[in-house]
């Protein structure tokens, strides 16, 4: 059962270099799609903002990784047809903005950089001194098999209004697979998260050509609630969910507080499940003429949640727990306050509590509940015995259905 969430999972992107980097991006080309998980040869771009606004010389690099995401034993030869670290030469200075900054984008794949095998990559930026910026996970699949994904709410009586259980079944009737327990790994992902996941799945049942994991408790999650949003598509005026605006080095937007309720109920509520999307209204090319605000938060609480710190989580910085993105106790307002510099658009999020073991909960502020839409990502990996690598043979998606 997956229950706790681990800091250590969170820091495996971890900027190291730079704190002025912004609205990273790693998506196809389809205007709305936010996932990285694509078929092998579809163009993503990778894009992001260097605050010091000085025209760095920022390079990526391709990696192949095991289905672990650990260095695999391929060389780059033998996964990419060209260079698997080049130079990012779209390079653009922001427009009429008051946050001065610089945007940078590169497709992958491009001309000089085709990706020739399924697998996982890690995208990383290096700095002019081939230290890494950031990294990104990237999932390219082969169309090999056939997955069917159903998701239902949980059949354990403890935990029946707040989980949610995934089962799913790999047909494979073109791939000859000897050893499934060996050969086959899998990763159950929820809303692309790689922080929620589960691994070390075996099948089940065997039939031929076919592989079903059909498990009683152990492919449940927590169904949580649904994200918070906001926009800012706006500079100088109020929009979705923001209350007051000031105008100081930047602007401030400040968004409608939200007060810490154990006993909440479900509410339906639309969102794109963390995510985020740079958009303005007030120009044409939101890439270098979306300004950037100091966006603040505010959860109102009669006291401070007992020996937990309080984060504001979502994908605007890959769910990762920061310093930037920590909240703080108001005793004068009964409050947790946190600002974040984001850049104008729509924006998912919802808050997060991390104990004195660093064990991270998204579910004690917001709660959980078996209604909650969530997706569900089944990612296949195949290495027979004489393989070299994991390729990737399928993915599969599911959606919470409440009418199930």
């Amino acid at each position: 059962m997956h229950q706790r969430i681990f800091i250590a999972f969170l820091f495996f992107t971890t900027i190291v270099v730079s704190q002025n980097i912004k609205s990273i991006q790693l998506r196809p080309l389809q205007e709305n799609n936010f996932s990285s998980i694509v078929p092998l040869g579809t163009v993503l771009e990778l894009s992001f903002d260097d605050l010091d606004a000085d025209s760095k010389d920022f390079q990526y690099k391709i990696e192949h990784m095991t289905h672990d995401w650990q260095k695999s034993r391929l060389l780059s030869s033998q996964f990419i047809d060209g260079f698997d670290q080049n130079s990012i030469i779209d390079v653009t200075n922001s427009f009429s903005t008051f946050q001065n900054y610089t945007h940078y984008a590169v497709k992958i794949p491009n001309i000089n950089s085709i990706i020739t095998k399924s697998g996982n990559y890690l995208v990383s930026v290096l700095n002019d001194n081939d230290e890494v910026v950031f990294s990104r996970r990237l999932v390219l699949y082969e169309n090999a098999t056939i997955i069917g994904v159903e998701v239902s709410r949980s059949r354990n009586t403890k935990t029946i209004n707040t989980q949610q259980t995934v089962e799913f079944t790999i047909n494979h009737p073109n791939l000859r697979i000897n050893n499934p327990a060996q050969e086959v790994n899998v990763v159950l992902l929820k809303n692309e998260n790689w922080n929620e996941k589960l691994t070390n799945l075996k099948p089940t049942f065997f039939k031929q050509n076919q592989l079903k994991y059909t498990y009683a408790n152990k492919t449940n999650f927590w169904g949580g609630n649904e994200y918070l949003n906001f926009d800012s598509k706006f500079i100088r005026n109020k929009s979705l969910n923001v209350v007051k605006i000031e105008m100081k080095a930047v602007f401030h937007h400040y968004l409608y507080p939200f007060t810490y309720n154990p006993n909440r109920d479900y509410t339906y509520n639309p969102d794109i499940n963390g995510q985020f999307v740079v958009r303005t209204l007030e120009a044409s090319n939101p890439n270098t003429e979306a300004d950037y605000a100091m966006m603040h938060f505010t959860l109102y609480a009669d006291k401070p949640i007992v020996d937990k710190e309080v984060y504001i989580y979502g994908a605007f910085n890959n769910f990762k727990i920061e310093e930037e993105n920590k909240m703080f106790y108001n005793f004068e307002d009964n409050s947790y306050e946190g600002q974040i510099l984001l850049k104008q658009g729509f924006y998912n999020y919802t808050f997060a509590t991390v104990d004195e073991n660093e064990t991270l909960d998204t579910n004690q502020i917001n709660g959980t509940f078996f209604q909650t839409e969530n997706e569900y990502t089944v990612i296949v990996y195949y290495k027979p015995f004489s393989g070299l690598y994991d390729r990737v043979i399928g993915i599969g998606a599911g959606f919470y259905n409440q009418s199930k």
